[in-house]
């Protein structure tokens, strides 16, 4: 393991994390709250990380695992591991107040409804609930990336494009009441710039800690873990929340979208 693979590899942790600014650009661009962007957004992220997750993450994981342990040990495994980052996930999102969870968002409403809501403390209170509920959310993520990065920079690449794309509604979500409740554009931008830091600060923390139990096997195990967490967010949180904001076949039409486009993109990843 070179210099170059762990440069690499936190590099893809840092472009992921900070694409919660993206998401807080992309908020301030807009002359007014769309809700049906930020729902096809939403549906899009959901498509990106079940597709990464069942088709790349999910059979590096069992492949890796197959290899050194064998094909049923192996398999059960990675089956283990998939619901065990269900499990951890669903345990998070259940400390994790649903008023401050960014996966669980408010319904801003109109113009006129985000005109009055600015005045509310409240508003406040959710942007800043969720810009510290995302940074829970990466921490794992984050050493995700990272490892995978220095195993396999097509599958590193591959989780990346998958999380910077989650992230940038995540952004919006932090920056948008924030905004609105303070005014202030650069307050807004800068917290949810700082929570996406969370991603390349849990690879950091994560490679110093399982740096001498790192090998296949705890790779293949961190993979399977991971790929559970993004099916896990994608159903029970992405996609309810993008039909709360548009309608059902909007969601649904971001979801197909986003599949296809991280379809492509590992097909152009291929040598």
């Amino acid at each position: 393991m070179t210099t170059e693979n762990i440069l690499f590899a936190f590099s893809l942790t840092l472009i992921a994390g900070l694409a919660t600014g993206i998401g807080s650009a992309f908020a301030f661009l807009s002359k007014g709250f769309n809700p049906r962007f930020l729902a096809g957004s939403l549906g899009f992220s959901a498509g990106v990380m079940i597709y990464v997750s069942l088709v790349e993450i999910f059979a590096k994981a069992k492949e890796t695992l197959i290899a050194e342990h064998g094909n049923k040990p192996g398999y059960w495994l990675t089956v283990i591991a998939f619901f065990g980052g269900i499990t951890v996930i669903a345990l998070i999102d259940k400390m994790v107040p649903s008023f401050g969870n960014p996966h669980e968002m408010q319904n801003i409403g109109s113009d006129k409804e985000m005109e009055e809501m600015r005045k509310k403390k409240k508003l406040l209170r959710l942007g800043l609930f969720s810009a510290i509920a995302i940074a829970i959310h990466n921490f794992p993520e984050g050493l995700a990336t990272f490892m995978a990065g220095l195993s396999d920079p097509v599958l590193g690449v591959s989780i990346a494009v998958a999380l910077a794309i989650h992230n940038i509604p995540e952004g919006i979500a932090v920056s948008v009441p924030i905004y609105y409740s303070t005014g202030n554009r650069k307050k807004a931008f800068f917290l949810s710039f700082l929570s996406g830091l969370s991603e390349p600060v849990g690879a950091l923390i994560g490679y110093f800690l399982l740096f001498s139990f790192m090998n296949n096997t705890t790779l293949g195990i961190v993979f399977a873990a991971v790929a559970g967490i993004m099916v896990y967010i994608s159903l029970d949180e992405l996609l309810p929340t993008a039909e709360k904001y548009g309608e059902h076949h909007l969601a649904i039409y971001g979801l197909i979208t986003g599949m296809a486009v991280m379809a492509l993109s590992l097909l152009l990843l291929v040598p």
